[in-house]
């Protein structure tokens, strides 16, 4: 459809605009030059300007997952998180300005189409941590210190000098995390066991279809209210 040809060339023009000469770059005559357009087309097929920065950076994500997925699930969700994170650093030093725009323009209220992919992608990472009986704190707290974390570190590394940049420090955040909220379920001490074992009914309680949802629901508050004693206990 025409119209969607008019789409697909602007985000394209706004993308090369980006990824050329940064955030500023990217104004609406400059876009407009670039993939033929008038300015009511942009407002039209995007809304406003932030609306086509949204789906620029939905377009730089989904580029570079389309080159990288790649990554297979393996039999350990851990090694298979720390792929995940990897490549999360990876597309932002090789995308810097598609990544500041997802990731480092936090507005409150509202989150773009492509961090919120990328935040489903690690949820579902966690979600196999702690199946697997190996998650030591909640898959909310979990998914939300990993995402801090490897979003500090890569936006750290991205403002630096790339002459200065020490890759190691993604590795040391990496580890230090997964030291934090996973563990060895072979080796667990019998308290960190129950918080695991709480952990990971948890995350299957969708499939106790035995259980009526309320009973789940109950369920659900007592294995929350052993991991949160848990918590509790190790400060």
């Amino acid at each position: 459809m025409a119209g969607t040809s008019t789409r697909e060339r602007i985000i394209e023009a706004a993308a090369k605009l980006l990824s050329e000469g940064g955030r500023d770059a990217v104004s609406t005559r400059a876009v407009c030059t670039a993939a033929g357009v008038q300015a009511p087309a942009i407002y039209r097929l995007f809304g406003d300007m932030q609306g086509l920065l949204d789906a620029t950076g939905n377009f730089g994500l989904a580029t570079y997952l389309a080159d990288k997925t790649a990554l297979e699930e393996t039999d350990d969700p851990v090694e298979d998180l720390r792929a995940g994170w990897d490549l999360h650093v990876g597309f932002g030093l090789a995308q810097p300005w598609f990544y500041a725009l997802i990731f480092g323009e936090a507005r409150p209220g509202h989150e773009p189409t492509a961090a919120r992919q990328a935040a489903e992608i690690l949820a579902h990472l966690v979600r196999r941590i702690a199946q697997a009986g190996r998650l030591t704190v909640t898959e909310e707290r979990a998914a939300q210190l990993i995402h801090s974390t490897g979003k500090g570190v890569t936006l750290t590394l991205i403002a630096m000098p790339p002459h200065d940049r020490d890759l190691s420090l993604s590795t040391m955040a990496r580890e230090s995390v997964l030291a934090t909220v996973t563990s060895d379920a072979t080796t667990a001490a019998p308290h960190t066991g129950l918080i695991n074992a709480a952990v990971s009914l948890h995350a299957t309680l969708d499939d106790a279809t035995v259980l009526t949802e309320a009973e789940r629901a109950l369920l659900g508050e007592w294995l929350g209210r052993i991991t949160r004693a848990g918590r509790t206990d190790r400060r």
